[in-house]
């Protein structure tokens, strides 16, 4: 649903004009909506994202920006790319990495440290990775985000990434992602959240409305329409087999006839 369709739903239902509440002042209304829907779940399916970036030899430190400039896609007929916004939304979080022929295990920080100490100048093909935000500020955390490889890489590598963009901008009156917020916008969310976002707006064109009551109801249907549809986009991949009472948790296991792991003589 464009911006300007959504203002006119929410206005039509509440029986109210711009004179009552503005278009800037809706657009907020929908923009906060919008933020807590895309940001109440860190891993909605829908901002999944896959690419690859290179190494540099002898660096181990990576921002989230440099892994992210591959990044693609097109919303609202704009092509989303580049080195930086606000054509590129970037990577919000990396969730798994790998190479051409081993996949790179995640580990703590504090960890990475104590198996490659700082002063340590040993290089290789990279076999582990952490994250850490070297933001200076709040606002910059996550865009300050760093990734680093451990051991450093002794030379330029091709890494694949696996993880979660940041979503394009929905009302209000700002844009990081887009030159400007526009009527014909629509967020970057799957149809069915139009109408959940909708119930936000509604809830607070009543509340500024001075109609504590029904502002009540429609925040209450709109935090269930949000757990109703949570839970349609997270559940479990159609792929994978439901398992009630069983300890094998893979399709691959529930199939083969191997042992979970090699047992001993002794073990029986």
């Amino acid at each position: 649903m464009q911006l300007s369709a959504m203002r006119d739903h929410v206005r039509n239902v509440v029986q109210i004009t711009s004179n009552d509440i503005t278009d800037a002042t809706m657009n907020t209304f929908i923009r906060e909506g919008y933020d807590i829907i895309v940001y109440s779940e860190k891993r909605w399916p829908f901002y999944e994202v896959a690419l690859t970036f290179s190494t540099v030899a002898s660096q181990k430190d990576y921002t989230i920006a440099e892994v992210g400039t591959a990044l693609s896609f097109t919303h609202d007929g704009v092509t989303f790319e580049g080195v930086s916004a606000p054509k590129n939304v970037g990577v919000r979080e990396v969730a798994a990495m790998k190479t051409d022929n081993h996949v790179l295990e995640y580990i703590g920080y504090d960890v990475g440290d104590i198996i490659y100490p700082l002063e340590s100048n040993s290089t290789g093909r990279p076999w582990y990775w952490s994250t850490w935000n070297a933001g200076i500020s709040a606002s910059a955390a996550v865009t300050n985000q760093t990734i680093r490889l451990y051991p450093t890489p002794s030379e330029v590598q091709t890494i694949s990434i696996r993880g979660y963009r940041n979503p394009v901008d929905f009302g209000g009156t700002t844009a990081v992602y887009r030159t400007a917020i526009a009527d014909a916008n629509t967020p970057d969310l799957p149809v069915p959240f139009d109408n959940v976002l909708s119930l936000y707006a509604l809830y607070r064109s009543y509340q500024q409305q001075e109609d504590a009551a029904m502002g009540q109801q429609y925040y209450s249907q709109f935090i269930q329409e949000l757990d109703n549809l949570r839970a349609r986009f997270e559940d479990s991949p159609a792929p994978q087999p439901l398992i009630l009472n069983s300890i094998r948790a893979s399709r691959w296991m529930s199939q083969s006839y191997l042992p979970g792991r090699l047992r001993y003589s002794w073990e029986g």
